[in-house]
């Protein structure tokens, strides 16, 4: 049977393992320089400059059958929703924006890029643009709409990213929907 005054203590108190102040100071030297070495943080890319044409209407619905062409309470509607588009898109810092004011082709002043086949990629390179994004806003009832987009490379012609989604409320609604398409698919991958 053992009493705590027959234990003692077999292992060794170990000293000072650097030595000294000296030895502290060089092997903090050494510490700094193998961290200083190790590769930082990827550099962040800088923002893509994107072309955001303003949104077409694709009126589906029975009312709009009915109609001829967007109404001024539709073109007001339009400008929130290609506002909220560049907002959205600019606010994520993935993204800097190129003004399209400019742009002087038929299909822009004709507000059918949509059915150009890929004409806004050119119109957007010419404008000093990486990517183009044309967004659609199609109203399948009063209260049902979809809005799409397409995003293009500007120098391939190639569409990166062309999401879609169907959304329900009144047209005051459509902003919204834009805002939460590209939040929810464009800006959600790290790639585009």
């Amino acid at each position: 049977m053992y009493s705590f005054e027959d234990v003692r203590p077999t292992a060794k108190v170990c000293e000072n393992p650097i030595g000294s102040a000296p030895g502290f100071l060089r092997l903090l030297m050494v510490a700094v320089a193998v961290v200083s070495a190790l590769p930082g943080r990827a550099a962040t890319p800088p923002p893509v400059k994107i072309a955001v044409f303003n949104f077409e209407l694709e009126d589906v619905s029975a009312a709009g059958a009915a109609a001829r062409g967007e109404t001024a309470s539709d073109s007001t509607r339009l400008q929130a929703v290609t506002d909220a588009a560049r907002r959205t898109l600019a606010q994520s810092g993935r993204y800097t924006l190129i003004d399209t004011s400019g742009a002087d082709a038929q299909a822009v002043k004709e507000k059918s890029l949509r059915n150009c086949d890929g004409c806004d990629a050119d119109i957007a390179l010419r404008l000093g643009a990486e990517r183009s994004c044309i967004g659609v806003v199609t109203r399948v009832a009063q209260t049902e709409y979809y809005v799409s987009l397409r995003i293009t490379d500007t120098t391939t012609g190639r569409v990166v990213n062309q999401p879609a989604a169907f959304f329900t409320g009144a047209d005051d609604a459509w902003p919204s929907g834009v805002a939460l398409l590209i939040e929810h698919e464009v800006l959600a991958d790290p790639s585009y």
